[in-house]
């Protein structure tokens, strides 16, 4: 007997990591929202396997962040290698995060423990629904659903939200194009377990004559390889990889591939869906924007757009925002996919690079760049994605409505989602007492604390960025910029 509801707030099509993030989050928040899904069952395969910082702290908000971390495996560098040669290294461990690393688990887990977070607030996954038709009015969706065994179902939500990936029916279904195109060649990705001699706090990209192919540590002492292949591996064996490793990986050491856990084939585009928004139906993740492995930043960019969303789909159905709210979701994220793709291109590029005259100015360059230490830093910065900004005016970074917040927030408690007003530790009592009865008068949607040892005060939205920074003595001010309506 199918548990799925008629109506809800929020309708969520699909149910990887991206529509479970969405899920978590409005669950947290208290919107009625519903999870569907066209598969049978959750995916039982490791498919992307890097978390980044900026993933993790947005997910720290809801409480998952620390079993991802305690189940995968902290890998603090990422290394450019031809062959046995290191080109350069990029260092996480410097990074101003709680999380100066980057986190290598497979997303099966990291969907598993998602989904444990929806199952614990009451929330589930309906499948198998695939969906068959779109038709949106003014006041809502409605949703055609069928399971592949004869039944269907209408679901109407006030909004619909696409996660159903890289061939989003809903997507489609809109007529949104998805502009770009594919590489010409096909990725192979196996998981491995192996002698393997270089570190494991390290991920490995190797150049060679023949393709790339990377190497990161996993939980229980795998390995995953991601190489470029001129064609589809089928029916893959333990000597296809061991070939691509004696190939293109390290000599000194050799590799010594013991067993094939799993293996896959895939094309890979780099497109971007032409809008993320048409009424009320919003595109999020792989429905939205495709690309290389290259950086592994696939499902984090996913995860963020979810988060950023999340609070946005809450004010507005809570009747604490005005629905032009919700514009601001692609005006934010489309950007910031296309700087993903654009970056995970000129990777791509790079490593696929022919002729050897071109890969030895290419390796040369990047030696050089090593010794500067801004490029490591820089590098470290974005493919963690703390760097990202929604910010578009001049100003000091860290100090502009758009910025990541520099404050070290505590983790909200379930409820609706709220703006924090933070002053530094030092804040005088009586001042903090007037300045929280001038946050309650004005808007029940503020909450006032402090937190860190940053000298100024800080407005953040409920995802982590910067609405408004400011001396700490001129904190007051700040209540007057909150960019939304927020009721009390």
């Amino acid at each position: 007997m199918s548990t799925l509801p008629q109506e809800t707030d929020v309708a969520i099509v699909g149910a990887g990591p991206v529509g479970l993030a969405l899920g978590v989050a409005l669950a947290q928040y208290g919107v009625d929202a519903v999870v569907v899904d066209a598969a049978e069952e959750r995916s039982r395969h490791s498919k992307a396997a890097v978390v980044h910082s900026r993933t993790l702290e947005v997910l720290r908000e809801f409480g998952v962040a620390d079993e991802l971390v305690g189940r995968g495996v902290v890998v603090p560098y990422f290394a450019f290698r031809d062959r046995d040669r290191t080109l350069l290294t990029t260092d996480f461990s410097a990074l101003p995060t709680p999380y100066p690393y980057t986190l290598m688990l497979p997303q099966d887990v990291t969907e598993a423990v998602l989904d444990k977070r929806l199952h614990d607030a009451g929330r589930m996954v309906e499948r198998p629904w695939r969906v068959t038709d779109l038709q949106q009015d003014d006041a809502s969706v409605l949703l055609d659903l069928a399971d592949g065994h004869g039944a269907t179902r209408q679901l109407r939500a006030r909004y619909v939200v696409g996660a159903d990936g890289a061939h989003s029916s809903v997507r489609h279904l809109l007529g949104v194009g998805f502009t770009g195109s594919a590489y010409a060649e096909s990725f192979f990705l196996a998981d491995v377990r192996m002698d393997w001699g270089l570190s494991r706090e390290e991920v490995q990209l190797f150049f060679s004559q023949t393709g790339l192919v990377v190497v990161a540590p996993l939980p229980g002492g795998a390995h995953r390889i991601v190489a470029t292949v001129d064609g589809p591996i089928e029916a893959a064996r333990i000597a296809d990889v061991q070939a691509l490793l004696t190939e293109r990986g390290p000599r000194r050491p050799p590799a010594v591939v013991r067993d094939l856990i799993w293996s896959s084939n895939f094309r890979v585009s780099h497109r971007v869906a032409d809008r993320y928004r048409d009424g009320r139906v919003f595109l999020a993740g792989d429905a939205g924007h495709v690309h290389s492995p290259a950086g592994g930043q696939g499902m984090n960019t996913g995860i963020q757009d979810a988060v950023n969303l999340a609070w946005k789909l809450a004010m507005v159905c809570g009747g604490r925002a005005d629905a032009e709210l919700l514009d601001t979701y692609e005006a934010e994220r489309r950007p910031v996919a296309q700087e993903v793709v654009r970056a995970a291109h000129r990777l791509t590029t790079l490593a696929t690079m022919h002729g050897r005259a071109r890969r030895t100015v290419r390796n040369a360059a990047l030696g050089l760049a090593g010794l500067l230490p801004a490029v490591p830093r820089t590098m470290a910065e974005n493919l963690s994605e703390l760097a990202i900004s929604y910010a578009t005016g001049p100003g000091r970074r860290g100090t502009r409505a758009g910025d990541r917040a520099t404050a070290d927030l505590p983790v909200p408690p379930p409820g609706a989602p709220a703006y924090r007003l933070v002053v530094p530790e030092t804040f005088p009592h009586e001042r903090l007492t007037a300045l929280r009865q001038a946050a309650e008068q004005q808007s029940a949607d503020v909450v006032v604390l402090r937190a860190g040892r940053d000298a100024s005060a800080q407005l953040v939205r409920p995802d982590g960025y910067l609405a408004a920074a400011g001396p700490a003595d001129r904190a007051h001010d700040l209540l007057s910029t909150l960019p939304v309506r927020l009721s009390r």
